[in-house]
C-alpha cells in the first residue's frame, strides 16, 4: 500500500529531473558559444521554416489514433474470419498499424516542413 506514496513523487522527480537537465544544457551551450563570439542569430535560424508544433502534433496523433482503429478491426477480422488466436491478432496488429501509422505521420511531417 506504501509504494504507491513512493512511486509518484519518482515519476515527477524523473520528469522534473529530465527537463532541468535538457534546459541548463541547452543554456550553457549557448554561453559557451556566446563566450567565443558566435552570432545569436545561430539559435533561431533552424526554427522559421519549421511547422508550427501544434499541426506536427495534431497529424502524428490523428495518424496513431487511425492506425491503433484500423489495427484492432484488421485483428477482428483475424481472428473471427480466419481463426487467429485472439491473444496474438490484437496486439500484434495494433502495434503494426500504430507503427505505420507513425511512420506515415514522421513522412507526411518531413514534407509539411517543406511546403512551408
Amino acid at each position: 500500500m506504501g509504494s504507491e506514496l513512493i512511486i509518484i513523487p519518482i515519476i515527477f522527480g524523473t520528469i522534473f529531473g529530465l527537463f532541468y537537465l535538457y534546459f541548463s544544457t541547452r543554456n550553457k551551450e549557448r554561453l559557451a558559444l556566446i563566450e567565443k563570439g558566435a552570432d545569436a542569430t545561430i539559435f533561431v535560424k533552424g526554427r522559421r521554416h519549421a511547422a508550427p508544433i501544434w499541426k506536427v502534433l495534431i497529424l502524428n496523433v490523428a495518424l496513431l489514433l487511425m492506425g491503433i482503429g484500423i489495427g484492432i478491426f484488421i485483428a477482428s477480422i483475424l481472428h473471427y474470419n480466419l481463426g487467429v488466436d485472439q491473444e496474438v491478432a490484437f496486439p500484434g496488429t495494433i502495434f503494426l498499424m500504430a507503427g505505420i501509422g507513425l511512420f506515415a505521420g514522421f513522412t507526411l511531417t518531413k514534407n509539411l516542413d517543406k511546403d512551408e
